[in-house]
């Protein structure tokens, strides 16, 4: 399931005709009246991309980026829709972090293949962790000495190498390698190989090492 649009928008014709060209792309989208009824009835939805008029009372769309970048950051992906872009507009809105900014009268293709773009982006994001997730999940799965058989494996090492590092006979290590395809699903050294590119990753992210 894509990911859900959200239209801000205090112009009521333009939000509807917003929320009526998304819902024709067959994308979800739910319009709000402005930032203070957005922050009021606040989705609780894990991904989803922004779409924002940049002048509306109370809670302008400068304040609600801010909010919004802080709360989600790259999970709710914003795009700005606005009359008023200029240069330095421009340049503060993509410090903020925002996507991209279209001027009205909206481009509806433009419009939409930059939303799909970032709602293609998040889904890809999502994709990958679960992947990152399933992986880490297999992994530990493994003994600690098949742990160390493995970071030889991914390493590049053959048989005799990681049995002399770690004082066992070759034969024990087909024996853990055999093992470690099991219990990892791996179906090939390849796939052994992502594997560990892909914890790598993931502590990485996480700022320790694996």
């Amino acid at each position: 399931m894509m990911p859900t649009v959200f239209v801000i928008d205090d112009d009521d014709a333009v939000r509807d005709a917003l929320t009526v060209l998304f819902r024709g792309e067959g994308l979800q989208a739910r319009g709000f009246e402005n930032g203070a009824d957005f922050f009021d009835r606040l989705p609780d939805d894990d991904m989803a991309c922004v779409v924002t008029d940049l002048r509306m009372p109370g809670i302008d769309g400068s304040e609600l980026i801010r909010r919004v970048m802080e709360q989600r950051g790259a999970a709710w992906p914003v795009v700005v829709v606005t009359g008023h872009a200029d240069v330095p507009v421009a340049v503060r809105l993509m410090k903020a972090g925002v996507v991209d900014f279209i001027e009205k009268p909206v481009d509806p293709i433009q419009l939409v293949d930059t939303v799909k773009a970032c709602l293609r982006r998040l889904v890809d994001v999502d994709a990958e962790r679960q992947s990152r997730a399933a992986t880490l999940e297999r992994l530990d799965r493994l003994t600690r000495r098949e742990h160390q058989v493995f970071d030889g494996l991914i390493r590049g090492q053959s048989n005799k190498e990681i049995a002399q590092d770690l004082e066992i006979s070759p034969r024990t290590v087909e024996v853990f390698r055999a093992k470690i395809m099991v219990k990892t699903e791996a179906d090939s050294l390849s796939a052994l190989v992502r594997m560990g590119l892909q914890a790598e990753a993931e502590a990485g992210a996480r700022g320790f090492e694996p």
